[in-house]
């Protein structure tokens, strides 16, 4: 019997997550038509877009407000699109900002809610859980902490693992990747600076500035190739001699030595690669200022938050320089210290692992449709 499910994927990471629990869900009844939010991946999986992520992908306070009026008028197609789709379900996909208020609409208008990746409501905006317990049918989360936290208030949380974990040991390794992209023998020096535009202008100069000092190295940036124009301008008037491999990260990853990554998922997925790391952000002053004085949580990297330690050094804002990156890549080089990050990556994966992830949400997702 076919069944319709909306899907709204607001980002890279959930256009990644979204397309594999998709795949999954249609291995179990095939006759289900989906159509909403995504990118390249979610399309693959024949899901029918309204809405690419990358024309709604707005950061930081100050972003957000200057974006509004695009922001509103998302928010109407959407609901548009919905009501013309009569869907059976809506499935949310992180992007708290946008779908939880899309989750109050559709509960208004009694279409079943399932939300996958939990709004980090343990970190700031904890207001937000009163609309996750009243308006969600079902939430899965991907963090081993998040299941105590929402069961204490009120809020039955499904966990079946990180999907990352299955992800990257489903994923089939490229063996020529590094003759094919011309690398020599020296280590790689990999350099993640983040999928969004504002985020990879800021990151891309200081992470090349600190990286080309390191000629022991040579350097790749991971890349989306929309975004190749900020890549070339910073490679040339820098004038640093690097690699720039586009929307191959997991390849590049496998055979780095050593790497600068912007927060994010990138931070886990390094992690779960085993390679040393330095996580480092900076934002717009203002809503970095903003966000300080919001959030709760001791750490911006998931690495360090799933651990409830640092296991990997931060360098936030003023501290996201190249004479501090230049310092922590030396105490990375300490065999000692590398040591001791490779065996705390080894417990991160021992908390993230259950098998068949994606198959076990899907499973709980259609039990209901």
């Amino acid at each position: 019997m076919s069944k319709k499910i909306y899907i709204i994927a607001g980002e890279a990471s959930g256009d990644l997550y979204g397309s594999q629990l998709v795949s999954a869900a249609n291995k179990i009844n095939p006759n289900i038509i989906w159509q909403g939010w995504g990118g390249e991946k979610l399309k693959s999986e024949k899901v029918n877009i309204d809405v690419r992520y990358e024309d709604a992908n707005f950061m930081g306070f100050i972003e957000v407000a200057k974006n509004i009026l695009k922001i509103l008028s998302l928010f109407r197609l959407t609901k548009k699109n919905i009501i013309a789709f009569k869907p059976d379900a809506i499935l949310l996909i992180d992007y708290p900002g946008f779908n939880l208020r899309m989750a109050k609409w559709a509960k208004n208008r009694n279409i079943p809610v399932y939300f996958f990746i939990a709004p980090q409501v343990w970190a700031w905006k904890e207001s937000r859980i009163e609309i996750i317990r009243n308006c969600i049918t079902k939430l899965f989360i991907i963090l081993p902490f998040e299941k105590k936290y929402f069961e204490d208030h009120q809020v039955k949380a499904f966990y079946f693992g990180h999907p990352l974990m299955n992800i990257i040991q489903n994923r089939i390794q490229d063996t020529n990747f590094k003759s094919s992209h011309n690398f020599s023998n020296k280590p790689i020096f990999a350099l993640l600076p983040g999928s969004r535009l504002q985020e990879i202008e800021i990151m891309v100069p200081v992470f090349l500035e600190a990286a080309k000092q390191k000629s022991n190295y040579q350097i790749a940036i991971a890349g989306l190739v929309q975004h190749k124009h900020v890549y070339e301008k910073w490679r040339h008037k820098l004038s640093v001699d690097c690699h720039i491999i586009y929307n191959n990260t997991y390849s590049l990853l496998q055979i780095a030595e050593l790497a600068l990554v912007t927060s994010g998922t990138a931070t886990l997925e390094t992690g779960l690669f085993g390679v040393p790391q330095i996580v480092c952000y900076k934002g717009n002053a203002l809503s970095y200022q903003i966000a300080k004085r919001l959030i709760k949580v001791k750490y911006i990297s998931l690495v360090n938050l799933i651990m409830d330690k640092q296991i990997v050094p931060e360098l936030i804002q003023d501290d996201m320089n190249s004479t501090r990156i230049l310092e922590e890549i030396t105490k990375l080089e300490h065999v000692n210290y590398k040591s001791e990050m490779q065996t705390n990556y080894n417990f991160l994966h021992q908390k993230l692992y259950f098998p068949d992830t994606f198959e076990r949400i899907a499973h709980e997702l259609l039990k209901d449709i």
